[in-house]
C-alpha cells in the first residue's frame, strides 16, 4: 500500500471517528470566542460581589489581550485534542489485535506511522484554519485592524506546536500497548518542557517560545531569535524516526 493510500484511509476514519468534527467544532468556538472573552472580561468582573471596585483597575481592553486570549485558549485545548486524538493512534489498534492485520496489506511500518500522522496533521489544519478565520474576524470587529501576516504567522506556528505533541503522542503510542499509558508519557514530556521554560535563559530554545514572535510582530516590534523552531522541528522528526525505528523491530 503506498503512502498516500494510506494517508486516504486514515482521514477516513478521522472523520469517521468525529475527530475531524470534535477539532472543528473545539478550535473554531475558542477561537470566536476568545477576542470576545478578552472584550467583556471588565463587564464579567463588574458582575461578581465587588468587582465594581476592581474594574477601574483594570486597562481597557485591546487587541493585545484578545491575542494573548486566543493563544491560551488553542493552544490549550489544542494540546490536549492532540494528546486525546494520538494517543490510541497504535496503541489501540494493539489491543484490538487489528494491527497485524493492517500490516499484512503489506504496507511498510513507517509508512503506516507517516500515515497516521499526516490524517492528525489534516484534521488540526482545518480546524485552526476555521478558528483562525473566526478569530481574525472577531478581533476586527472588536478590536479594529488586525496586521494579517502577523496573524497567519502566529496560526502557523501555533499549528506547529500542536504537530510536535502529536508526533511525541504518537511516539508514546508506538512504544506502549496502551493508549492511556501513551498519553501519561506524551503528558510527562509537556509538564518536563514546562518546567524547563521556566528556568532562567532555556525558555526561548523551547516549543512554546515560538509563539511569542509573531505576537511581538504584532505589536510592531523586532522578533526575537528563533532557535526554538529548530528544537520543535528536532522534538518532531525524533518522535517520528525513533517511533518508526521501534516499531520496525516490535513483535506484534
Amino acid at each position: 500500500m503506498s503512502l498516500f493510500t494510506a494517508i486516504k484511509k486514515e482521514w477516513l476514519e478521522q472523520r469517521r471517528t468525529k475527530k475531524l468534527l470534535v477539532s472543528v467544532i473545539v478550535l473554531t468556538l475558542f477561537g470566536m470566542t476568545s477576542p470576545l472573552l478578552a472584550k467583556i472580561m471588565p463587564q464579567i468582573i463588574a458582575l461578581v460581589p465587588g468587582g465594581a471596585a476592581l474594574t477601574a483597575l483594570i486597562p481597557t481592553p485591546t487587541l493585545q489581550d484578545g491575542v494573548a486570549q486566543y493563544i491560551k485558549n488553542i493552544s490549550q485545548f489544542g494540546i490536549l485534542l492532540a494528546l486525546l486524538f494520538s494517543m490510541g493512534a497504535v496503541a489501540a489498534e494493539k489491543e484490538k489485535g487489528t494491527l497485524a492485520l493492517v500490516l499484512s496489506k503489506p504496507m511498510p511500518r513507517f509508512t503506516f506511522l507517516l500515515a497516521k500522522f499526516c490524517a492528525l496533521a489534516l484534521t488540526f489544519t482545518c480546524g485552526l484554519a476555521l478558528a483562525a478565520a473566526a478569530g481574525y474576524y472577531y478581533s476586527v470587529v472588536l478590536f479594529g485592524e488586525v496586521p494579517l501576516l502577523p496573524w497567519l504567522t502566529l496560526n502557523g506556528l501555533i499549528l506547529f506546536y500542536l504537530l510536535i505533541y502529536v508526533a511525541i503522542t504518537l511516539f508514546f503510542s508506538t512504544i506502549t500497548r496502551t493508549q492511556y499509558v501513551a498519553a501519561g508519557g506524551a503528558f510527562a514530556v509537556l509538564i518536563v518542557l514546562e518546567i524547563l521554560g521556566s528556568l532562567p535563559g532555556l525558555a526561548k530554545y523551547l516549543p512554546a517560545a515560538m509563539i511569542q514572535n509573531p505576537v511581538l510582530l504584532m505589536n510592531g516590534q523586532t522578533a526575537a531569535d528563533w532557535q526554538c523552531l529548530w528544537v520543535g522541528a528536532a522534538l518532531l522528526i525524533l518522535s517520528l524516526l525513533g517511533a518508526g525505528l521501534i516499531f520496525r523491530h516490535q513483535e506484534l
